[in-house]
């Protein structure tokens, strides 16, 4: 059927497997829409067939796909597809950093291709500086791929056998037929970077996390206060944080904007929101009204914050930004002294025409609201000259913007460095989140490159019959790829700046994502696959440059084999206690000796219930109080509990509760000596749970019955505490004994796993 392999060559599946041995077909109302935003027209089956007939001759075509990928342990010229190249092709690999690699594919002896003799010669790698001259004639892309001067009848230029140097490099080539063809060629390590030793860290979101000087949410100077505590007292060897993108800014007059850091306007530049204003510079020079004003503000602020510790109310991050936008205003009219003046040039000049399309975006949403497609015609389009008239009448507001992007990557880069200094081996790890709002900075500044009226989500599965849509628009893998994955490339790149880790939030999203059109239910929508190998590519190479890790969040359903190709490249995968079962024998609780190594072992994630609610059954009041359960309460409270006692046994009869069920503190200690006791290399301990917090930080499935992303971390009585209650904790202190008791048997800082044999117990 010329429909299916038409999209087969595009990437988009016809069909997909919502359990294992279970196959169901895609809508072909989704196949069809899909192919429509990737700029193929299927809607007719005549349509179809003569798209399948252009596609199939311009595969046969080409001599290389638009980005070509080799890692730096295989020879460049067996890279695919170079290798598979026509005998006799000239290929020149521009690199980079300067320089060139040059050479012919081999021919067999004596064969003449358009009137070269290929004798015998040795393999090696040859350099030139040169470009090829230009030929009178030949069109500007023949003259970049025309044959060196020096390759003259009978010579075939030597292979290189060397590795590639990594980067981002361009390839041309010049076919014996004079056929040419440009691509970009990303060298990159085969794998990413994995810890030196074990060590564990803290989970938090931040904007839960309240000390005595933020303003009515956590800050980047809370963040580096606990990274300093943390590291110095507790050996802690990282922080891991919720993403902390840009938001959208809400309306004037709105009830309150989408407070969740998974949706956010742009995944490229942090959120100034996390700002201490306190830490500007250029707050200690403020004089007169202005500083009259700021105080004022900070007045304001201790209100709000004292509302959310003490009154019950919950974390409102508009009201927040009120003030602290605000307060920002005041702080830019202060000039910049030399040496800051300098940093900001430097900081404008590195992130170059990115941030000015991002300052740009915010500064017209002030005028025009945060949704791009009800702007005027005109400014919808970045590069327009109404868009680059408008950027220049609205040219302070675009400072604006762009001075608060460089406050923040500022006090991001002084909490790595604290982190750092704390004795962390990692520190932050910051967390990306699998898309944009449709209407953000990202999807106005990078728009060619998001599939149009398609959004992201899930199939229907076991657990969700309807399926789910997530309302962010997918990148369009075709645009990727023409691009040399830039866009992609900048986005890790910018959030590995200020990081030892990135945490890549469905990290399956890497291999493919179900594309849902615009106005259907989820059950009308289909897989778009991406280039794997390309994807990994790019996230190994930026790593590599900035000496990071790599965590991938692989929990629920995981199509075969994608586990395993993570794996060989060296992201780290994500393992949940609970989850964690022999699913494919007894179905009872894998036993720590066959957990995975490269993970990172958590008992739970700001997306599942804490572990004290587990452990006492609440999460499922709370989702009966909500209507989210599925079946009677009765029979869930029963399946809940048989599943905690299961797990209980097991820890008691390895020893790890020594005073018996019944003791929720104790409980929530024996699962994380659990946790020690398998060989993951990172161990995350939920922040909530060291003060036995019962309340989720998001509970999927609700949007306005739950106040998801706006809790504060509170204590098992429901008392919100500060970061300085949690420095003074004795139940933090009792439930971090457990990590140091463990550090101590080893003699190495937070390493169980090298004296202790998987399995086996710290205690």
């Amino acid at each position: 059927m010329a429909l299916s392999r038409l999209a087969a060559s595009y990437g988009v599946a016809t069909s997909y497997s919502p359990s294992p041995g279970r196959t169901l077909p895609a809508s072909d109302t989704a196949v069809v829409a899909a192919l429509a935003a990737l700029g193929v027209d299927a809607s007719t089956p005549d349509a179809a067939r003569a798209a399948l007939a252009a596609r199939e001759a311009h595969l046969a075509e080409r001599l290389l796909p638009p980005t070509v990928v080799a890692w730096t342990d295989t020879p460049l010229s067996a890279a695919a597809p170079l290798a598979g190249l026509p005998r006799g092709t000239w290929v020149r690999v521009e690199l980079e950093g300067g320089g060139s690699i040059e050479w012919r594919t081999p021919l067999s002896r004596g064969e003449r291709v358009g009137g070269w003799e290929t004798p015998p010669r040795s393999g090696g790698t040859t350099e030139r500086k040169e470009t090829p001259p230009p030929d009178a004639g030949q069109s500007p892309a023949e003259r970049k791929a025309a044959p060196p001067p020096d390759a003259g009848p009978g010579e075939t230029e030597p292979q290189p056998r060397a590795e590639p140097p990594t980067g981002i490099h361009k390839i041309l080539v010049r076919s014996p037929e004079g056929k040419t063809a440009e691509a970009h060629l990303i060298a990159a390590p085969r794998r990413v970077k994995t810890p030196a030793h074990r060590g564990h860290g803290f989970l938090v979101q931040l904007y839960s996390l309240l000390s005595r000087h933020s303003w009515g949410m956590g800050d980047l100077g809370d963040l580096a206060e606990l990274a300093a505590w943390s590291g110095h007292a507790l050996d802690a060897g990282f922080i891991q944080v919720n993403p902390l993108h840009a938001a959208v800014p809400s309306p004037p007059g709105s009830p309150g904007g989408d407070p969740s850091p998974y949706r956010p306007s742009s995944r490229r530049f942090p959120d100034p929101v996390h700002l201490r204003i306190e830490a500007v510079p250029e707050f200690a020079h403020l004089t007169g009204e202005a500083r009259d004003r700021v105080e004022a503000l900070r007045r304001d602020a201790d209100r709000l914050r004292e509302g959310v510790l003490h009154e019950g109310e919950l974390i409102d991050r508009d009201a927040v930004w009120a003030l602290k936008r605000e307060a920002l205003e005041l702080l830019h009219e202060v000039p910049l002294g030399p040496g800051r003046r300098a940093a900001y040039s430097a900081f404008l000049a590195e992130q170059g025409p990115a941030l000015e399309d991002h300052a740009t975006w915010y500064a017209l949403a002030e005028s025009y609201g945060p949704d791009w497609n009800s702007w005027p015609a005109p400014l919808r389009d970045p590069s327009s000259p109404a868009t680059a008239r408008a950027r220049r009448e609205l040219m302070d507001r675009v400072d604006f913007h762009c001075r608060l992007a460089w406050l923040t990557d500022t006090q991001l880069a002084a909490a790595q460095r604290t982190a750092r200094e704390a004795g962390m081996d990692i520190g932050l790890v910051h967390d990306l989140a699998v898309g944009v709002h449709p209407g953000g900075a990202d999807a106005w500044a990078q728009r060619r490159h998001f599939a149009a009226r398609m959004t992201v989500g899930a199939p229907p599965d076991a657990f969700n019959a309807r399926g789910q849509d997530w309302g962010l628009p997918p990148w369009r893998p075709d645009r990727l790829a023409e691009s040399g994955y830039a866009p992609y490339r900048a986005l890790v790149r910018g959030l590995l700046r200020h990081a030892g880790a990135l945490r890549i939030d469905h990290v399956m999203g890497l291999f493919r994502l179900w594309w849902v059109p615009e106005g259907r239910e989820p059950t009308e929508g289909t897989y778009v696959h991406y280039d794997a190998e390309a994807m990994l590519a790019v996230l190994a190479l930026e790593a590599h440059r900035a000496d990071a890790l790599v965590i991938g969040e692989d929990l629920g359903t995981v199509e075969p084999g994608v586990r395993e190709k993570l794996r060989e490249h060296g992201v780290l995968g994500t393992s949940v206690l609970w989850f964690e079962r022999d699913w494919a024998g007894t179905g009872r609780p894998l036993p720590a000796a066959h957990w995975r190594a490269d993970c990172v072992a958590t008992a739970t994630t700001h997306d599942l219930p804490p572990t004290a609610a587990r452990l006492t059954g609440e999460h499922v009041r709370l989702r009966h109080d909500l209507g989210l359960l599925t079946r009677p309460l009765a029979e869930e409270r029963s399946a809940a509990a048989a599943d905690v006692r299961e797990w209980l046994g097991l820890l008691s009869r390895l020893g790890m509760l020594p005073g018996g069920m019944g003791c929720e503190e104790d409980e929530i200690r024996a699962v994380h000596r659990f946790l020690l006791a398998t060989p993951a290399r990172m161990l995350g301990i939920w922040l909530p749970d060291t003060v036995g917090d019962r309340r989720p930080q998001n509970l999927p499935g609700t949007w306005d019955q739950y106040p998801n992303w706006r809790l504060p971390i509170a204590d098992a009585t429901g008392r919100p505490v500060t970061l300085e209650d949690l420095a003074a904790s004795p139940r933090l202190h009792a439930l971090m004994a457990v990590f140091r008791q463990a550090g101590a048997r080893t003699g190495e800082k937070g390493d169980t796993a090298r004296t202790a044999p998987p399995g086996a117990h710290p205690v």
